[in-house]
């Protein structure tokens, strides 16, 4: 039913990495390594002793958290009773289309370049997977049922403009399609100011048919606590909480705290924001230096990176020196002669990666 779980492919490649003499850099997943902020930790550990049950909306101190979130750094009129806390996005990616009821004879549509788990939560309740270009491509007629954006993109980095979310949203409401836009990276643009599908200047003065989903992993180093909320039309958020009341599906009061903390303050986002950008100015420069073309890139943790040659042959290029990317078809066939590059790891692997890519 499901496609084969596509890291397990990059293991030959990570031993190759791995006996490098000066050790692996790991750019493949992408997962956070610096230090969750201290007023985050204190916050989570100050909510320790919790031997009740939590809710799976969560208290309204988060939701009004996550709102004024929205407001301030999004520009999106959020009521608390629109917002939905979620273990982590991939969860609701890979569920979100079975908690909804779809199922065969629907379509899920995402890009062409995309994150797997949208393709994995289409095939897990059933329904067929639908990749596109540009959402004129998709059937207009009823089959599809979820359409999902996702600006900045995982993996090439790339922002769609407000007019290009507009056009998607008259698209999805002409046709009665839910739209869902993942905009986990939407903090981290760097040649580009990401937009939000929420905004007025793309919706209007509606939610309705349409869904943020926002993750707190990357920008304050939450990956571990596994924290993020999904906002928008009040009547889908509110059918999602019933079903995942069902579910159990309940974020831990702890993180539940950490994210109220999280959210509250956007010094240590900004403080993030300059590790990794002084992460991706050298790791572009040298991969430039060493034959890449980086297309798309602006925003995001990742670079998309190309020698104009299958992806696989790349990975090799790149292993043997000790440098693990993410191949390029991991995201779709149309990303078979590219890889990504996350910026993820910390200074002194960037360093090396940079001196043995510039040797």
């Amino acid at each position: 039913m499901l496609p084969v779980f596509p890291w397990d492919k990059l293991e030959p490649y990570k031993a190759t990495a791995l006996t490098h003499p000066e050790g692996l850099c790991d750019f493949s997943v992408g997962t956070p390594v610096d230090p969750v902020p201290e007023l985050i930790q204190k916050a989570l550990a100050g909510a320790a002793d919790a031997p009740g049950y939590p809710t799976v909306w969560g208290p309204l101190e988060l939701r009004a958290a996550v709102a004024g979130w929205l407001r301030r750094r999004v520009g999106a009129e959020v009521e608390p009773e629109q917002v939905l806390p979620t273990i982590g996005s991939k969860e609701l990616v890979a569920w979100l289309p079975g908690q909804l009821g779809l199922g065969p004879g629907d379509q899920v549509a995402y890009p062409r370049l995309a994150y797997p788990t949208y393709e994995v939560g289409a095939r897990l309740c059933g329904a067929e997977p639908v990749e596109y270009e540009d959402v004129e491509e998709l059937d207009g007629t009823g089959r599809v049922r979820l359409l999902w954006l996702n600006s900045p993109s995982n993996p090439t980095g790339r922002v769609l403009t407000v007019d290009q979310l507009r056009r998607a949203v008259a698209w999805a409401r002409q046709h009665r399609v839910l739209l869902v836009s993942d905009e986990c990276y939407l903090e981290l643009g760097w040649e580009a100011e990401p937009a939000s599908v929420l905004h007025p200047q793309v919706c209007g003065d509606s939610h309705e048919g349409l869904l943020a989903v926002h993750s707190l992993s990357k920008r304050s180093n939450l990956a571990g606590y596994r924290a993020s909320f999904v906002a928008g039309d009040p009547v889908v958020v509110r059918e999602l909480l019933e079903v995942r009341k069902h579910g159990g599906m309940i974020v831990p009061a702890p993180v539940q705290a950490a994210t109220i903390a999280a959210l509250g303050d956007d010094a240590h986002v900004q403080e993030q924001r300059a590790r990794y950008a002084a992460r991706r100015r050298a790791l572009r420069g040298a991969l430039e230096a060493d034959g890449f073309r980086i297309e798309h890139s602006e925003a995001s943790l990742y670079l998309w990176a190309t020698r104009d040659e299958p992806c696989w042959d790349t990975v090799a290029h790149l292993a043997e020196r000790g440098i693990l990317v993410a191949p390029g078809d991991f995201y779709g066939p149309a990303g078979a002669r590219h890889v990504r590059v996350a910026f993820t790891a910390t200074d002194e692997r960037v360093a090396s990666a940079v001196a043995r890519l510039t040797a």
